[in-house]
């Protein structure tokens, strides 16, 4: 994976997407579900936003295809994080936590207490 994927800052879809994927090997409907789920129903994926953005992410190289299984005619794939989405996914949740220690500390300074 070019170093460029993992020290770049991530939409929040592919974070998600990422994210869903942590846990286990998982199909698009079960990926848009966990999504919709860690968001606690912020973001909603369309499935064709959720197949274009899976697709981008297995070219760099951050999922792959887990395996496929036909379930009622049709073919049902499951993804899997790669050691290089892995990677990217943890960057970003440090990127995440650091910019959001950093906005806490100011607003306490600011106004004394919150954040």
């Amino acid at each position: 994976m070019p170093a460029d994927v993992v020290s770049c800052t991530m939409q929040e879809p592919t974070f998600l997407i990422l994210t869903a994927l942590a846990a286990e090997p998982t199909h698009g409907y079960g990926v848009i579900h966990a999504v919709e789920q860690v968001s606690q129903g912020e973001v909603v994926l369309r499935p064709g936003t959720l197949y274009g953005a899976l697709d981008r992410l297995t070219e760099q190289g951050l999922i792959e295809v887990d395996r496929e299984e036909a379930v009622d005619g049709r073919l049902r794939r499951y993804y899997r994080l790669t050691d290089a989405g892995s990677a990217a996914l943890a960057a970003e949740v440090k990127r995440i936590r650091r910019n959001a220690d950093a906005a806490a500390a100011r607003l306490r300074l600011a106004f004394g207490g919150i954040g």
